[in-house]
């Protein structure tokens, strides 16, 4: 089972550059994509579906603007989309698909890369973000959450090219570093960091379209697969694709084997 993760930037600009050729040919099992930017606008997800998959989405409802879609071969058992708060629900940041044995939440979190307000409400989201994973985990009957997607937010040093020149920068804060220790010490792990260790550096996930920032690999590791412990021996393999471009992100991936 191939779960791949995607911050797209847009999925209609990211079709325009072939994405579907590159999903027929890497075939991950379920596909979660980020910012699809679809509105509330019709999304052609026709291609998507020729190649097998099964097609959920969860736009904003701002055009142009957030939102997450997943494409899973394997039909889920459940579809829960958002997290019941209109607040975020309104910026579609949250699409859960639950299937046997285990349930990936797929997620776009704020950048507050804009200004201080919005740097102020993604550290609201994030602290919600949390409380609402530790509620659902409680849940009886929940399945073990891998939760992917485009966290914004980078864990240590090591996951971005220049950490002492952004020790305040949004995505490299004190605050997001604790808030990203304490989200992993609920119970879960960084599958790439499982797979690579956890002093592998100058691996990362997104780059800046100026100054050849992703020739040069000036970067940040923004993209995570984390998996809850309960999970932890299904894990084969997990890695980042900085080869594969339709978007300013490159796809993070997970393996599972058994049941």
């Amino acid at each position: 089972m191939k779960i791949v993760s995607y911050n797209l930037n847009g999925l209609r600009s990211a079709l325009s550059k072939g994405l579907l050729d590159w999903l027929a040919e890497a075939r991950p099992d379920i596909f979660c994509v980020q910012e699809i930017k679809a509105g509330t606008a019709p999304l052609d997800v026709s291609g998507f579906e020729q190649l097998g998959y099964h097609c959920y989405l969860h736009p904003a409802r701002k055009p142009g603007y957030s939102g997450v879609a997943t494409f899973t071969k394997t039909l889920p058992r459940r579809v829960a989309e958002g997290c019941g708060k209109p607040l975020y629900d309104d910026e579609g940041r949250v699409l859960r698909l639950d299937f046997d044995g285990f349930s990936v939440l797929n997620t776009y979190m704020p950048s507050g890369t804009s200004g201080p307000e919005r740097q102020a409400f993604k550290v609201q989201w994030l602290h919600f973000f949390r409380r609402y994973v530790a509620q659902l985990r409680a849940q009886p009957g929940q399945a073990p959450l891998i939760i992917v997607g485009d966290f914004n937010c980078c864990q240590t040093p090591l996951d971005l090219h220049n950490p002492k020149a952004n020790q305040k920068s949004p995505g490299y804060t004190p605050e997001e570093r604790q808030w990203f220790r304490d989200l992993l010490a609920d119970g879960y792990f960084d599958s790439f960091r499982h797979h690579v260790g956890t002093e592998a550096a100058g691996h990362y996930s997104w780059w800046s379209y100026r100054a050849g920032s992703r020739r040069r690999n000036v970067g940040w590791r923004l993209d995570h697969v984390l998996v809850d412990e309960q999970l932890r021996k299904r894990v084969q393999a997990a890695g980042l694709l900085p080869d594969v471009v339709h978007s300013d992100h490159c796809p993070a991936w997970v393996e599972l084997i058994g049941s």
